[in-house]
């Protein structure tokens, strides 16, 4: 395709938050590859602030279960010259399903995964981040930027300008994903003793636990919310270092530009769900055989004994944060 023509390309990555904030980079690459080009974008109803603002996204299909069959009535009308399914599950499948349009769909390394967490054979041995996974389906070439988050200018942080701030992510979907809550807490108090102010942030899903650490850490605030991202974002702006989880608010600090400490447990780098071009530390436990033990996380450790998070203790991840400050 030239790039002097008005192309209309639709992607599609239905979820989830970290998932598709890393796609970011694909649709900046889109629009300078084809820069009088549309480019929307179907997304679950829950997940579009993260790209509701985008500049280089023409409009945005909020998925729902009840108006599947609208919105692949209005993706055949639109007639697009590419769909581009980041997605690559069957309901992107059926979105696109006999429209006789160009679909490059996205080949998910689901093979090697399962077998590096089944048999523990590395065949990733390639640290890939998902960007560039993407960007490989329809040959784009990627900038040296990371993340797009666009935050509008009316909403205003509830942090006060100039203080020092850490932030503290302890959510994850997974329990698998989540270092233990007094690990936090620990933490979060000597980080406090170190003249730092401790925000605690998280989503729907997460308050009864920011809550009990929030609780437990000296003078510190606790910005859990109802998943309002963009409120989250504008706040994790303000603070000098976010300590996190694997989880989609790793994400979006990356995506505001703060840096950040992140754990991983039951999952692995070779993944490519990584902070993406952004100043950052990861921690994990590569001395046990039995990781990962999952390629998305589970509800319980198989071994029980939950070393990949138990044995990141407080003092080595005081040390990483220590040195970014």
């Amino acid at each position: 395709m030239s790039d002097s023509t008005k192309y209309k390309i639709l992607i599609i990555r239905l979820s989830s938050l970290g998932d598709i904030l890393l796609t970011t980079p694909v649709v900046r690459a889109i629009n300078k590859e084809y820069p009088n080009s549309q480019i929307d974008y179907v997304v679950k109803k829950q997940y579009s602030s993260s790209l509701q603002y985008n500049p280089f996204i023409s409009s945005l299909y909020l998925y729902e279960k009840e108006k599947v069959k609208s919105i692949k009535d209005q993706i055949h009308k639109k007639k697009y010259d590419m769909i581009i399914d980041l997605q690559n599950n069957l309901r992107s499948c059926a979105l696109t399903f006999g429209l006789g349009t160009e679909v490059k769909r996205f080949k998910k390394p689901t093979f090697k995964k399962l077998l590096l967490v089944w048999t523990k054979i590395n065949l990733l041995k390639e640290i890939k981040p998902m960007p560039m996974r993407y960007a490989e389906i329809a040959a784009l070439q990627l900038d040296d930027n990371g993340l797009d988050l666009f935050i509008p200018k009316n909403i205003n942080p509830q942090l006060a300008a100039g203080k020092k701030y850490i932030g503290i992510c302890p959510g994850a979907k997974h329990f698998t994903k989540q270092w233990p809550e007094e690990y936090f807490i620990e933490l979060g108090n000597r980080l406090s003793s170190q003249n730092s102010t401790i925000v605690i942030f998280g989503g729907k899903d997460d308050q009864k636990l920011c809550e009990a650490v929030s609780s437990k850490i000296e003078n510190s605030i606790n910005l859990c919310n109802n998943n309002d991202l963009l409120q989250t974002a504008i706040d994790m702006k303000q603070c000098q270092h976010i300590i996190c989880n694997d989880s989609g608010l790793m994400h979006t600090a990356t995506a505001v530009g703060t840096s950040i400490t992140a754990i991983f447990g039951s999952t692995v780098s070779e993944f490519g769900f990584l902070p993406y071009l952004s100043a950052n530390s990861i921690l994990e436990n590569n001395s046990l055989s039995c990781r990962p033990c999952s390629h998305i996380g589970r509800s319980s450790c198989p071994q029980t004994h939950f070393k990949c998070m138990k044995e990141i203790k407080p003092n080595t991840v005081f040390d990483h944060v220590k040195s970014f400050l």
